[in-house]
């Protein structure tokens, strides 16, 4: 076993290695992983190498330390009596007997290195570069253009939002005229500055963003930042969306974490100004948690903590069902990782054709399955009733 031990460690001394597959266990176990594959990459600017155990029915995966790589391949060959590692230089392939007697066969290399850049780096809509000077300004990147250790969550998110609108940008286009943008519930506005960016500095279009929240000394502190930076169509209002009569017509509403039914006034207020996309954020979805009962559904709703994660799977399954009834396309999807912030979802919505008859239907029949009476419903009014009929 000396000999695999030395042919790691040369291998990784040379940084030479590109992959290498771990197969033909020793003992059969379905609850055992089969087979481990192993590859250097690089995350958070060091290197590292990713295992990844095969298992019947699943995938799991580990990132090690080279001095914690070595050891834990020579453990693994305990289990494999074969491994193949491919190198930039040679490709070698290790046999292990039943006796663990060790062959190494040394064959001409098969695989190109590959872009170790490449892995550690996500394609983002905005790189952290000073020439996003709303990003220093915002205390995301430093003076040399660096995204900061404790701001690299929130980079992430902007960048998670921008590709959500890069999706519809085709809907948000217009041939002519400008585009009304609010967005209720703009707290500090890293995203609110980062759509001014991304559609009028970008994009050229023309846009007219104003962004609402009830706190004066962050309305006063954006618009500050909004005249420092020459942006003179974004602009910052003390307000909440439910009483903003500010303009006619809004083509876009942003509404990000406002609180249980705050959300739904923000989106029956969309739909009145019949908004062509809605991007809604929603949190403590609290109001139906009171309301679901069903008999058959008490072995999780007897539990609170499964109650109340229903309760809030219910209420945004509600707002897509009832914003396709009013027409609207609608999609829920992961806003940034579960491991950042629980208030993960994210309902996109673009104004599409009229829902087809099966929709109302499947909106009575969850009513009536659990129970419910939402108050988006009420708050709609004759609005959504009409189409209820």
């Amino acid at each position: 076993m000396d000999k695999i031990h030395e042919l790691i460690e040369k291998i990784l001394k040379e940084k030479a290695l590109i992959y290498c597959v771990l197969s033909n266990i020793r003992k059969k176990d379905t609850e055992k992983y089969h087979k481990v594959t192993i590859r250097p990459v690089i995350l958070k600017e060091k290197m590292v190498y990713q295992f990844t155990y095969y298992y019947q029915k699943k995938v799991l995966h580990e990132n090690l330390k080279e001095e914690e790589m070595v050891k834990k391949v020579m453990l693994l060959f305990e289990q494999f009596k074969q491994g193949q590692f491919f190198t930039d230089k040679a490709d070698y392939q290790i046999l292990i007997s039943k006796k663990f007697k060790v062959k190494i066969l040394k064959k001409p290399p098969t695989k190109k290195p590959t872009n170790l850049e490449h892995n550690r780096r996500k394609r983002y809509i905005l790189s952290d570069d000073l020439s996003k000077p709303f990003l220093l300004r915002l205390g995301v990147v430093n003076e040399e253009g660096k995204v900061l250790a404790k701001k690299y969550d929130k980079f992430r998110q902007i960048n998670r939002f921008l590709e959500m609108v890069e999706d519809i940008m085709p809907q948000l286009k217009k041939k002519d005229g400008r585009l009304n943008i609010i967005d209720f519930g703009c707290g500090k506005s890293y995203l609110t500055f980062a759509l001014y960016h991304y559609l009028v500095e970008l994009f050229k279009l023309d846009v007219k963003i104003i962004g609402l929240d009830l706190k004066e000394d962050v309305i006063k502190h954006c618009n500050e930042i909004a005249k420092d930076l020459g942006y003179a169509d974004l602009k910052f209002m003390i307000g909440d969306i439910q009483h903003f009569t500010g303009v006619d017509k809004v083509d876009m509403v942003v509404t990000l974490h406002a609180c249980d039914t705050a959300t739904d006034a923000a989106l029956t207020k969309a739909i009145e100004w019949d908004a062509k996309v809605i991007l809604s954020v929603p949190c403590c979805q609290h109001e139906l948690l009171g309301q679901i009962h069903n008999d058959i559904m008490k072995p999780i709703l007897k539990h609170g903590i499964l109650k109340e994660r229903m309760s809030a799977i219910v209420t945004d399954s509600i707002r897509a069902n009832i914003l396709e009834i009013m027409g609207y396309q609608t999609q829920i999807l992961e806003f940034i990782d579960m491991e950042h912030t629980p208030k993960n979802l994210l309902i996109r919505a673009v104004k599409a054709n009229k829902a087809s008859r099966e929709v109302v239907e499947e909106y009575k029949r969850m009513k009536e399955f659990w129970g419910i009476d939402p108050y988006f419903e009420r708050a709609l009014g004759e609005r959504l009733s009409k189409k209820l009929k």
